[in-house]
């Protein structure tokens, strides 16, 4: 039998009874757009990040544009970002029409350096961007030292539950915005995503831009776009979140037992969590010189894996305008090559992890 990448269908199965009964009232009462599911969902969001506020929208990418728009970023400025993300990280600067600033990583976690960033300040400077990347916290407070009250605007989209010194990812800078794409921790039946935070002004505009400009029907203050968390998305999410933190803690079972099967794997670098740090796994990523070999000897094994990922921002097309040849980032581009996701989900079973960690031993030591 193959082993997935991610597998959605036993979370599903947890909630698919309450989740029925909660589209069934939506669908009888054709309440499809914002409303009491809206209502409840944020809320109970806020209160699981610890903060006072949480605004739903239509997906990750727009939360994190929306909360930097919230803070200030304006066409021109600039926001400093890990070279090492996804890319949507430098879209959402980019829509705006602010410039990203790439920086290096480091190479134990992978997230964004603070001494990198400190360089990278200059007096037009409108945010930085930490990244919470593949479940774990960056180091947020060293960022805030450093910063000189340039905003901390939290990219979060892979770090529901995890934490950093007793303190949830989310709420951590200013702002925060983040994804429930499905395969994230807490994953919706299609795009949705949030903004959290515990200023009410910050939060007000997030609200105000989300929604054409509008704070009521037909009066347009400022230019805004269409970015709504739906009633359905709504539902499931409040489902999913109730079991959140039992699922996170399957993701640190796995992960330990992860580490105990591969510690001996010749050339194979396993991760380790961030002093201070309580992270949830969202992909569990091992790094290995002959990557590329690896990768196909798993899906040889029917052993589903992936690249988180392949290419660093500044060598994408999309950013070769920046001028950013190989050799800006060293460990970034380095990581890109070395980089593999195991499986890695709440109900991943033992004798699973078992036959990966063989798979990867066999393809490591042949």
């Amino acid at each position: 039998m193959t082993i997935p990448l991610v597998d959605l269908a036993a979370q599903h199965d947890e909630v698919a009874d309450e989740v029925s009964i909660g589209l069934a009232d939506v669908f009888h009462r054709t309440a499809f757009v914002g409303g009491r599911e809206v209502d409840d969902f944020e809320r109970e969001y806020a209160a699981y990040v610890g903060t006072r506020h949480s605004i739903g929208v239509a997906n990750g990418t727009e939360a994190l544009e929306l909360a930097l728009r919230a803070v200030g970023v304006r066409a021109g400025g600039e926001v400093i970002v890990p070279a090492n993300t996804f890319i949507a990280t430098a879209e959402a600067v980019s829509r705006i029409g602010a410039h990203p600033v790439l920086v290096d990583v480091d190479d134990e976690h992978l997230l964004i350096d603070p001494q990198e960033v400190r360089g990278a300040i200059t007096a037009r400077t409108q945010a930085i961007v930490p990244v919470h990347l593949f479940g774990q916290t960056a180091f947020v407070e060293r960022l805030r030292a450093l910063a000189g009250g340039v905003p901390i605007v939290e990219d979060a989209a892979q770090a529901q539950g995890a934490q950093r010194h007793g303190r949830a990812a989310g709420s951590l800078g200013a702002v925060a915005g983040t994804s429930f794409y499905p395969g994230k921790n807490l994953g919706a039946a299609g795009d949705a995503g949030a903004v959290t935070t515990d200023d009410p002004e910050i939060a007000a505009s997030v609200r105000l831009l989300a929604a054409h400009g509008s704070p009521r029907k037909y009066v347009h203050d400022v230019v805004g776009m269409n970015s709504r968390l739906d009633t359905i998305q709504a539902v499931y999410l409040s489902a999913k979140l109730s079991r959140l933190e039992k699922w996170n803690e399957l993701r640190r079972e796995a992960a330990a037992r992860y580490a105990e099967l591969l510690a001996d794997v010749p050339g194979l670098r396993v991760p380790r969590s961030a002093e201070g740090n309580s992270d949830v796994w969202h992909l569990y990523v091992v790094r290995s010189q002959r990557r590329d070999r690896l990768l196909a000897d798993l899906g040889a094994a029917g052993i589903g894996a992936g690249v988180h990922y392949p290419t660093p921002v500044h060598l994408t097309g999309a950013y070769a305008h920046l001028g950013l040849g190989p050799g800006s980032f060293p460990v970034a581009e380095r990581a890109a090559g070395e980089i593999l996701s195991l499986p890695m989900y709440p109900h991943l079973a033992g004798d699973q992890q078992e036959r990966v960690a063989a798979a990867v031993a066999a393809s490591q030591e042949g």
